[in-house]
């Protein structure tokens, strides 16, 4: 292992070790699997730790026993994620989840407290996520012939089951456009991350790495956020994950009209289910979208089982 990696590795580690309670950090570190592959960690009010480690889910003991976890380690964790400030996250608290050093997202649930029918903040907090930010440089490689004609990109609708790796591919393929490379000229791309996961954002600044040409609107409503970056930043690629409202629909195709191309993620299992989706089905049928590439459950994050032209025509099958 290089250096580099060594030191991005030990920081991964860092970041996420350090914002648990002291005690379940200890039950973590003495984990005899390592973190290598570590996906999740769930701290629930009384049950037992669980992580995600390589796509599998384990209970980690404490003595010979699995450990419960209580309020007062909820706290002490919510307490290192926030600096002691929860009422200085509240912002973000309404949306379920904070974002860290390092781009790693923690969600979290417990009461919550409403105002004129809208999410004000969530108190007394009984469920901890964490998810480990994966960076996977170059996954997009064997993608990108497929999607830039005369080294432009296509307009790009990436089909995709939850878990299977399409925040991962996006995230690559943004850094690959926005950088350049010998399938597309390098460009302005503007990124709605309404959920802070393509860039990570800490304190405004990205965490992940989306290219030198990318500007990113961090938590923005991906309807509002795509024309907020047509008037204000000119992109000539934009992207957005998971669109799924009428709203999205529209912003998109709003885009389209505005010359700027589109990378964009929808849920799905395949081609057919897409097109029966409300409005997007539409788009579809009116082949504003030039590709499409359709992701399945495999051994690496992005995997492909198909892409697609505008007709539908199979470009390239698993």
């Amino acid at each position: 292992m290089e250096r580099s990696d060594i030191r991005q590795k030990t920081d991964r580690e860092n970041q996420v070790l350090g914002i648990l309670a002291k005690s379940v950090r200890r039950i973590i570190q003495g984990y005899a699997g390592g973190l290598e592959g570590l996906q999740e960690i769930r701290l629930r009010t009384g049950q037992p730790v669980r992580i995600v480690q390589d796509n599998k889910e384990e209970i980690l003991p404490s003595a010979g026993s699995p450990h419960i976890i209580t309020k007062e380690e909820v706290r002490e964790t919510m307490d290192y994620i926030s600096h002691y400030s929860l009422y200085a996250y509240e912002n973000e608290l309404r949306q379920g989840f904070l974002t860290i050093e390092g781009g790693h997202r923690v969600g979290v649930a417990g009461k919550v407290i409403m105002e004129k029918d809208k999410v004000k903040n969530i108190q007394y907090i009984s469920s901890v996520n964490i998810r480990v930010s994966h960076e996977v440089i170059g996954c997009a490689d064997s993608l990108l012939p497929y999607i830039t004609k005369n080294k432009q990109v296509c307009h790009t609708l990436i089909i995709s089951p939850p878990c299977c790796g399409k925040t991962t591919l996006i995230r690559d393929l943004i850094r690959q456009i926005s950088d350049g490379n010998q399938y597309v000229k390098g460009c302005s791309v503007g990124v709605v991350d309404e959920r802070s996961e393509l860039g990570g954002c800490y304190l405004g600044i990205a965490q992940n790495h989306l290219g030198s040409r990318t500007d990113i609107l961090d938590c923005c409503p991906k309807a509002e956020g795509m024309i907020m970056l047509i008037r204000s930043m000119a992109p000539q690629v934009i992207a957005v994950d998971e669109i799924g409202t009428s709203e999205d629909i529209h912003a998109v195709e709003y885009a389209m009209q505005c010359g700027c191309k589109l990378i964009a993620s929808v849920h799905g299992l395949d081609m057919d289910e897409a097109k029966k989706k409300p409005v997007l089905g539409e788009l579809i049928r009116r082949r504003m979208f030039e590709r499409y590439v359709v992701l399945g459950n495999g051994e690496h994050p992005g995997e492909i089982r198909g892409i697609y032209d505008e007709r539908g025509s199979v470009l390239c099958r698993e």
